[in-house]
């Protein structure tokens, strides 16, 4: 668009579960995406904001089942009150609708059927783990089992919180429904897969300029090893729609959730008369921007693109993708307190503190964003009580005891005032660009510039001294018109503190354009605060009664239970040499080794694949879990385990013997 063209601007957070409440990590990315919206409004553009409750999947079915309630009540619950946590902070979502909603399921029947007509769309046995007792196939957060590199007891069906390794669920040692607590079987099914290797060219284009350049590296590396289809079915019993045609499948949640967007977007349109193809249509000329984390980034910058090309809507402008959140350094812990909900907070603390703290750490790239509780306090304290209200509460007094609370004819300081005011070029552009970060930097510099004109002006001096009646007038007006300057530029960021100033200053909603405009000869309301500073106990206090009363931490890194010496001397650990090896057709990290223990061959299947060529595995030698009892797997018997160790994908090690071990010979 040219420069100053008005812009018409649709944006999205990613969807909220309905099967938990809202809490830190959802509100950093509601809040950054409230914040860009908001300057967008500022600044003359159109722009909504929409969401909705990512109402459908196994994780609602089940937590309803629970509550004795049915999945549509739990998710229309968790939406109001998802909704109303929201509102508590802030974020202004011009229609937080939900994913169980018919607009939903007209779009996502119409885009499957377009993309069934053009071919792709497929169906291909998958074999899953079947949970007999309960009745269904069993999602990757409904498997346990021991990681299938590391060996640590009780990680999840796709990846494991010890060393970071990802599988299929398949592939899990011994694993045991999280449902009925009893040994999964193998079962096959019909399913339908999206053939998205199809649009390769499409992802390698779109990719460039529709997300961050890092983002843009990991999602080469994924198009260079190939894609593969996209399974967009799950088996009932399922909370979710109905295949068109089909009795017993339903709609793959990441099929129908991304979908959620249009849905959404169509019912606000409804409700508010706007042309909904103006937005959608493949050759339109408006912006679509979607804001989400890092984890979720295949489904919105590979899958979510595609479908979308495929069924003639158009793709997203660009996808804003953020980093995860931390709490003095480590991941969020409900036993440390740190896993606060949004109640939680509001409880204790301002909301607008946060949206403050939570802009200081935003920039335009992925990186993890870490909650340092003394910085938290200090960073509000120092910045937005000392030093940008303490401008406005150091002027108004003697404007209000001197010159009736009316600001001066003219600008004392033309110099200041242009300075401060013509920020708003470069601020606008940071904003635009979502480095928060930037903004607050600068504002808070332009803040320490203001209050350093104040002290060397001292007001509070010149208002004793007979006959300087004009220069305390005209100190305090300009310190009030930059303060105005620097309330205007924080208004994305702090709308409540903004609507405040506003009374405070007598004037309109601020806009973008404002702030070239100095108030003169304008009269202003009595001061009063604007803005609380933090009590550190009040923070202590937020912690205390967010921990977990029985010490259950859902949030933490899983460890591995202690054992006694007597049981680690069970282990028969035993030199292999490696006599065959070769990749698993069919997994993504399994290789099949037939290794040499002395006096018989065995075979084993191990997680290495990303970290080691397996033709130059072999003759090499290896430490083996001689005694493991065997495995069946969907690939064979797996029967024993290698000894590797370090994080994950192309950074794990194969444990060697000492050099001169035969086969066979004991491991101590």
């Amino acid at each position: 668009m040219n420069a100053g063209e008005r812009r018409r601007i649709l944006v999205t957070s990613a969807l909220p579960y309905a099967s938990g409440p809202i809490h830190l990590g959802h509100l950093l990315e509601h809040i950054q995406t409230d914040i860009w919206v908001r300057f967008q409004r500022l600044a003359g553009h159109e722009c909504i904001y929409v969401c909705a409750e990512d109402a459908h999947g196994t994780a609602t079915m089940l937590r309803a089942s629970r509550n004795n309630a049915t999945a549509e009540q739990l998710a229309e619950a968790a939406r109001a009150e998802h909704s109303r946590d929201f509102a508590a902070f802030h974020v202004g979502h011009d229609n937080f609708h939900s994913t169980h909603s018919p607009e939903n399921q007209h779009y996502s029947e119409l885009i499957y059927e377009r993309l069934l007509a053009k071919g792709y769309i497929f169906t291909a046995a998958v074999e899953q783990l079947y949970d007999t007792e309960a009745g269904l196939f069993l999602a990757d957060r409904y498997v346990r089992g021991a990681c299938p590199r590391c060996g640590v007891a009780d990680q999840y069906g796709d990846n494991c919180e010890s060393c970071g390794a990802t599988y299929e669920a398949t592939e899990l040692i011994e694993p045991r429904s999280a449902l009925s607590g009893t040994a999964p079987t193998l079962k096959s099914s019909d399913h339908y897969f999206f053939d998205l290797p199809q649009f390769t060219g499409f992802l390698r284009a779109w990719t460039r300029d529709g997300v961050q350049p890092e983002v843009a590296n990991k999602l080469a590396e994924w198009l260079d090893q190939g894609l593969r289809p996209w399974d967009i079915s799950r088996d009932g019993p399922y909370f979710g729609f109905q295949i068109p045609g089909q009795e017993n499948k339903y709609f793959y949640v990441w099929m129908d959730a991304p979908i959620g967007y249009i849905a959404s977007f169509r019912n606000y349109c409804d409700r508010e008369g706007i042309d909904f193809d103006a937005f959608w249509r493949a050759d339109s000329d408006c912006e679509v921007h979607h804001f989400i984390g890092k984890d979720i980034v295949n489904f919105h910058a590979l899958f979510w693109p595609a479908v979308l090309t495929g069924a003639d809507f158009r793709p997203p402008t660009r996808v804003h993708t953020h980093g995860f959140i931390t709490v003095d350094g480590v991941k969020m812990s409900k036993s440390r307190g740190t896993f606060v909900t949004a109640a939680a907070y509001l409880e204790h603390l301002d909301p607008e503190h946060l949206r403050y703290y939570y802009a200081t750490k935003l920039a335009p790239n992925t990186d993890d964003i870490d909650i340092n509780l003394d910085d938290f306090a200090q960073r509000v304290n120092s910045d937005l009580v000392g030093k940008i209200v303490n401008i406005a509460s150091r002027c108004a007094g003697f404007l209000h005891k001197g010159f009736d609370s009316t600001l001066a004819s003219s600008l004392s300081d033309q110099a200041l005032w242009q300075e401060t005011a013509a920020a708003r070029t470069s601020l606008a552009a940071l904003y635009d660009a979502g480095d928060f970060a930037r903004v607050t930097r600068e504002v808070a510099a332009l803040a320490d510039k203001a209050n350093q004109y104040i002290n060397e002006h001292a007001p509070w001096k010149l208002a004793k001294e007979a006959g300087r009646e004009a220069e305390v007038h005209g100190v305090c007006s300009l310190g009030i018109n930059l303060f105005r300057i620097l309330a205007i530029y924080l208004k994305p960021i702090l709308p409540g503190f903004a609507e405040r100033a506003e009374a405070f200053l007598n004037v309109a909603p601020f806009t973008w354009e404002d702030a070239a405009h100095p108030l003169a000869e304008h009269r202003i309301e009595k001061f009063k605060p604007l803005a609380q500073r933090i009590d550190r106990k009040a923070i202590d206090r937020m912690i205390e009664a967010s921990k977990a009363p029985d010490g259950d931490d859902a949030a933490a890194p899983a460890e591995a239970p202690t054992i006694s010496i007597e049981e680690f001397a069970k282990l028969d650990l035993r030199v292999a040499r490696v006599a065959a090896a070769e990749a698993v057709a069919g997994a993504d990290k399994l290789v099949r080794l037939t290794l040499d223990v002395g006096d018989h061959e065995r075979q084993v299947f191990s997680g290495i694949k990303a970290a080691y060529d397996p033709a130059k595995l072999v003759g090499r030698q290896v430490v083996v879990v001689a005694n493991l009892a065997p495995r069946k797997m969907r690939f064979g018997i797996s029967e024993g385990m290698v000894l590797a160790a370090g994080p994950g994908d192309a950074d794990i090690f194969l444990v060697a013997p000492d050099a001169g071990a035969a086969p066979g010979m004991e491991v101590r």
